[in-house]
């Protein structure tokens, strides 16, 4: 992502004048201050040819270069939203370069004034010659306030997008070139997670239509429910199956969603036995749980997609899902051959959600829905009994809180073991929950003597920070 400098990213007005208002009295020659920075994005040397005889030019822009740093750095801050530019290039993976017209020392000087640390920096660039060094450094998108930088984004290749916040309307900009036009850099965060996502939503498409047929293994959550909807804009629902697997683990109301989700989009849905519980291996609930159940689910929809004639299974794995430090149910799927479009296509969940609401999918904002298992404390064996306690108990809690006037969002019930049980809810709900007598008697009443609420609220995942303690400790991570 390439940034110009002056009127850009940084207000360099102040020091540029205090640095021409300089020159003019070192020189004797009259120079009218606004008139120069209202004019700012052209080389130096062409706004001293306003001022100068042609023969000076060279010389005057080397005085003006020496007196810059004295008179033009401590002045200049950042314009407004562009610091949050810099963090959403950031925040999407991106790397940040700057091309500007300005000498290189003196844009250097700037930079390290203001703490912004960049990936490339480039100077005494303008127009054309913009858009070779944007080429060199990989820049797909470059931002300007001038019409020089529209010119230098098009001759890169890359995105332009102007920002009136320098000499140039917004017409001017679109006129000269640019992609998008904005009113300033508060602007651009928004716009980029938009292009983003658009481009993700393009790559998953073309991804999913050189799959040609495929099974979706549909749990009824927002991950899974987007890759099923992508699938069937992509390929038709004659060519998409959602199945989603039945066993202790899964609650009886996940099943009733993904029924009604799939019909509405008018693809079949098989709804498979898995008997993850007979494996002994699932059953000890070590640490590597999910392994044998992702295995075991791969191992009846793989079969299962080539008796329908499906080329391919499908599982709802996203990019933050990928970066997870312990997801062995990911390497059993992997090993199966199931395809994961959203971490090929670098969806995060948050984009996931941001897509779904566009499409209209009532999953965009749906809680997380793990399976019931990792409810249960690694170490403890998995009963179809302690399943059914364990949803009970949740059930129960949801209801007791909705008639409280209570309206939690995401809930777990941990069996801790020992008849013991630990309720999250949404953080800021601990102390409202922790206070109702009620809420807490409606999980004893499932089966549990001791009940606690987790004073940290809801963690997807909390299960596991036990366990990445112990293997931090054997030496494992970190």
């Amino acid at each position: 992502m390439g940034f110009d400098l002056d009127m850009t990213l940084i207000d360099s007005r102040p020091g540029i004048a205090a640095t021409w208002g300089e020159l003019a009295r070192r020189t004797g020659v009259p120079i009218d201050v606004d008139a120069t920075v209202s004019r700012l994005g052209p080389p130096l040397e062409v706004e001293l040819a306003n001022w100068f005889p042609a023969e000076e030019v060279v010389a005057r822009a080397e005085e003006f270069r020496t007196l810059y740093p004295d008179f033009a750095i401590a002045g200049t801050a950042f314009m407004p939203g562009a610091r949050a530019a810099v963090d959403a290039v950031r925040r999407h993976g991106g790397r940040v370069v700057v091309v500007t017209a300005k000498y290189e020392p003196n844009a250097r000087l700037h930079l390290d004034h203001l703490g912004l640390q960049v990936d490339g920096l480039v100077g005494w660039r303008w127009g054309p010659a913009k858009g070779a060094a944007l080429a060199d450094l990989g820049a797909t998108i470059y931002v300007g306030d001038h019409e020089s930088d529209m010119v230098g984004a098009k001759a890169a290749g890359a995105v332009a997008v102007g920002v009136a916040t320098g000499p140039v309307s917004a017409a001017d900009l679109t006129a000269a070139g640019a992609d998008v036009a904005l009113a300033s850099l508060d602007d651009f965060a928004s716009w980029l997670d938009g292009f983003v996502l658009d481009q993700k939503l393009a790559d998953l498409e073309e991804h999913l239509e050189r799959l040609g047929s495929v099974l979706v293994a549909f749990s009824g959550g927002a991950d899974s429910a987007f890759v099923l909807a992508a699938a069937v804009r992509a390929l038709g629902p004659g060519k998409v199956v959602a199945a989603t697997a039945v066993s202790a683990s899964l609650p009886d109301s996940e099943l009733d969603q993904a029924a009604a989700f799939a019909r509405d989009l008018g693809v079949r849905h098989l709804v498979p036995r898995t008997e993850e519980l007979d494996d002994p291996r699932y059953r000890a609930n070590a640490g590597n749980r999910c392994y044998f159940c992702k295995a075991e689910l791969l191992d009846v929809l793989v079969p299962l997609a080539a008796e329908h004639g499906l080329a391919y299974v499908l599982t709802g794995t996203n990019q933050d899902d990928a970066v997870a430090d312990f997801r062995p149910g990911i390497q059993a799927a992997a090993e199966r051959g199931a395809v994961t479009p959203l971490r090929d296509a670098g969806f995060t969940k948050p984009e996931v959600r941001l897509a779904s609401r566009a499409w209209g999918l009532r999953t965009w904002d749906k809680p997380a829905a793990a399976c019931l298992s990792s409810r249960i404390a690694y170490g403890i064996t998995i009963t179809s009994g302690g399943l059914a306690r364990v949803e009970h108990a949740e059930q129960a809690l949801r209801v007791t809180l909705n008639t409280a006037g209570i309206d939690v969002r995401d809930l777990r019930v941990r069996d801790l073991g020992e008849d013991r049980a630990s309720i999250e809810v949404d953080a800021e709900l601990v102390d409202r929950v922790a206070e109702s007598r009620d809420s807490l008697a409606a999980v004893r009443a499932a089966g549990f003597s001791e009940v606690a609420v987790d004073p940290r609220g809801f963690r997807s995942g909390s299960m596991n920070e036990a366990l990445r303690g112990r293997r931090r400790a054997r030496g494992v991570i970190g």
